[in-house]
């Protein structure tokens, strides 16, 4: 697949300090004990596959892996070494980034209990009818996947991939992300959900698993195809929307007649 076949606009994408976060909380550390050199590793794979998949990267995404790398090879030189600073109390070279971290969790965190208010409140009314008797749900529901856990997913799948195939042999599969969207729908009936593992069974190349990865991505994007996974770092689960699902998401897209 040539790097310019298909280049990926997702409006999914959050910003570089929601991934040093995600890293972080998937690492389970506290936010003041980061090691500077371990996060600037997966931050930089992270980087490294967004370009493997020609995603397009706002340019704070480099800026900050330009920062990362620069308070890497502070933390890496002597005491006596170490550039003056102006405040006396930014020995620690990670300090600053600690802090703008701290600072934007707070609102992230924000942000998120007003929009769980607002749901709730939207499901308020001043005289609400008796709830009629429903079953209780024995399961727990899935939450659905940040980009970040399904680029850690396919790098997972690349990886895997890579170590069990040889590539002595070359194999001419001129696959395009519009052939594995017909291979992704008639792989999936309408409703019906596989594990994140099986999208990648058949394929045969590494440039095969890329574009399957790229078309899931274009599935999710035109509100076909739902991701999602139980819990923090847990099975990721491929769903088809039903078309009755995608019709009422498109509704919800229209804007509103006068």
């Amino acid at each position: 697949m040539e790097s310019n076949d298909y280049k990926v606009r997702l409006e999914i994408f959050e910003g570089p300090l929601d991934l040093l976060l995600y890293l972080i909380k998937k690492d389970e550390v506290d936010i003041h004990s980061i090691s500077i050199e371990r996060i600037t590793r997966q931050y930089l794979d992270y980087i490294n596959t967004f370009k493997l998949l020609n995603i397009d990267l706002a340019s704070e995404f480099i800026v900050m892996a330009a920062n990362l790398m620069y308070l890497k090879s502070r933390t890496l030189l002597p005491r006596v070494d170490q550039p003056p600073e102006e405040d006396a109390e930014e020995d620690d070279p990670r300090w600053e980034l600690i802090r703008q971290l701290i600072e934007y969790k707070k609102f992230k965190d924000a942000a998120g209990f007003l929009s769980i208010r607002e749901v709730e409140q939207e499901g308020r009314f001043a005289h609400q009818p008796d709830a009629p008797e429903l079953p209780v749900e024995e399961t727990a529901p899935l939450a659905e996947v940040s980009i970040f856990d399904l680029i850690r997913a396919f790098q997972n799948v690349l990886k895997r991939f890579e170590e069990s195939h040889d590539f002595g042999d070359i194999i001419d599969d001129r696959y395009t992300v519009s052939d594995k969207i017909d291979f992704l729908f008639k792989q999936f009936a309408p409703g019906e959900a596989k594990s994140f593992e099986t999208l990648f069974q058949t394929a045969t190349t590494k440039a095969e698993v890329i574009v399957t990865f790229l078309a899931m991505l274009e599935l999710m994007k035109l509100n076909q195809f739902i991701v999602r996974q139980s819990e923090l770092l847990g099975e990721i689960v491929i769903e088809r929307r039903t078309a009755s699902a995608v019709a009422e998401i498109l509704a919800t897209q229209l804007p509103d007649e006068e």
